[in-house]
């Protein structure tokens, strides 16, 4: 079989998101696929959704169903292991794809001997076909054959994994796979994913639109979800060091973790208005300074972040209390201006 694609779904079944999404792998120009959805223990009807479509295409989709709620990287991993296809691609249940995505990648990765190909992506926030906003987010200088600086590219921006497609062997001879039970799993997984590229294409066309909508998890922030941004950071650490690349790609390991790790989700955190805990801003400040204790001296420090967030963070790390303080202050007064002010 030339390609499988993995579909986790989890109670997308309102609005017609669900069928949208499904559809849109049902109207590929590849013949040659199975389409393996994974109901990740939904408790709206989508279940029932996926039934009809495996009963209408007998052979080409397969459901899944998980006892258990694990996660988009569980039911991910779960779909992995029923793969049958050449080619893995991976979707999320509320996005849609052009009818040739498939055919498109595949053959340019047939045609160059690429073992991962990807394209850009269209944001949008209704169902369409119109392009949106586009995003490129993979850079030129990060095709063709691997080398080291490709590879430090790579860790420092490895784009979204559903705008790609992968060989299975590379997934499996490398043991790769997803972390379960928390959301930000692609954190962890991209840059690891990554350094086993060995030949990188890109599509300079945006195939994959991306539904922005008030329930997505990017659009969601709570406590909860910060600190599985923290796990998956972690998860990602310790894969690195494991899989021995640590040394080689320190500095720009340093440099992500400082960002997914501490700098996204200290400020993330500190915007939650409701069970926001000082004791969580202190785990970040303290965990920092034990494995990257002069991470603010690193050369892609700051990079991403505006003079007012270096600011806070050097006040965070001479004083726990004092920046908690004074950053709440300054967003209360902040909404209080704007007329943001809730209870």
């Amino acid at each position: 079989m030339k390609l499988s694609v993995i579909v986790p779904v989890f109670n997308m079944s309102a609005g017609g998101r669900l069928e949208y999404c499904i559809d849109s792998l049902i109207n590929q120009t590849i013949d040659d696929m199975e389409i393996i959805a994974v109901d990740d223990a939904s408790t709206d009807n989508s279940l029932d959704i996926l039934r009809g479509y495996e009963s209408r295409h007998s052979g080409r989709f397969k459901v899944i169903a998980q006892k258990k709620n694990i996660k988009q990287g569980g039911a991910r991993n779960t779909g992995l292991k029923e793969a049958k296809g050449e080619w893995i691609g991976f979707i999320d249940s509320d996005d849609w794809i052009t009818p040739d995505f498939y055919e498109s990648l595949i053959k340019k990765g047939e045609e160059t001997g690429a073992d991962v190909v990807g394209c850009g992506y269209s944001i949008v926030n209704h169902h369409t076909f119109e392009t949106g906003r586009v995003i490129n987010d993979i850079t030129p200088e990060q095709t063709g054959i691997m080398t080291s600086e490709k590879r430090r590219a790579f860790l420092k921006n490895s784009g979204s994994m559903v705008m790609k497609v992968y060989r299975a062997s590379l997934i499996r001879d490398n043991d790769l796979s997803f972390p379960e039970g928390i959301f930000y799993e692609d954190n962890c997984a991209g840059p690891v994913w990554s350094m086993y590229y060995k030949h990188f294409e890109y599509i300079d066309r945006p195939m994959y639109y991306y539904y922005q909508h008030g329930s997505s998890t990017v659009h969601t922030i709570t406590a909860d979800g910060c600190k599985d941004r923290t796990k998956a950071a972690e998860l990602m650490l310790s894969e690195l060091k494991r899989r021995g690349f640590y040394d080689d790609y320190r500095d720009v390991i340093e440099s992500i973790f400082t960002t997914t790790f501490f700098v996204n989700t200290l400020f993330s955190y500190m915007r939650i208005k409701k069970g926001r805990k000082m004791s969580f801003v202190s785990y970040l400040k303290r965990r920092m300074a034990e494995e990257f204790p002069d991470f603010r001296k690193n050369e892609n420090y700051g990079k991403y972040m505006d003079e007012e967030q270096k600011k806070y963070v050097d006040i965070l790390m001479c004083s726990t209390l004092l920046f908690y303080i004074r950053y709440s202050l300054l967003w209360f007064y902040r909404d209080l201006r704007s007329g943001h002010l809730t209870d």
